[in-house]
């Protein structure tokens, strides 16, 4: 069973910064591709950024392009998310998940995932 614990999380202004970062606690083809996911309080699970293929293609919601950067240190087994002009939207627990690599499906779904962290709260006040 693969375990992912994601750390980094804490409060900042708008404009700010944070670096989230999601260690895997084996490496593994059933949770290859890892991701990022983000829920705020009465909405459901959003994709974030995550890796979508077995290649290392990136994708990214809308809504945080441009602003944030996930990345992958595969020695280390850990997925980071680089998060700059941080807006108070952007509020939530940030969930890192993994999957194994097939056929992406073209969205980013949090029921296509195996494996979830606990979660890091993400803070952004105004």
């Amino acid at each position: 069973q693969v375990q992912l614990v994601e750390s980094g999380g804490g409060s900042v202004q708008t404009g700010g910064s944070l670096t989230l970062s999601c260690v895997a606690s084996e490496h593994t083809s059933s949770a290859k591709c890892m991701g990022w996911f983000r829920q705020a309080p009465g909405k459901g699970r959003e994709g974030v950024a995550a890796i979508v293929t077995s290649y290392g293609n990136i994708v990214y919601a809308p809504s945080v392009l441009g602003r944030f950067t996930a990345s992958r240190d595969s020695a280390k087994n850990t997925l980071y998310l680089q998060m700059n002009s941080l807006k108070p939207e952007d509020t939530a627990m940030y969930y890192c998940a993994a999957r194994s690599c097939g056929t992406w499906s073209g969205r980013l779904e949090a029921g296509d995932y195996n494996y979830w962290g606990q979660g890091t709260q993400v803070t952004v006040s105004s």
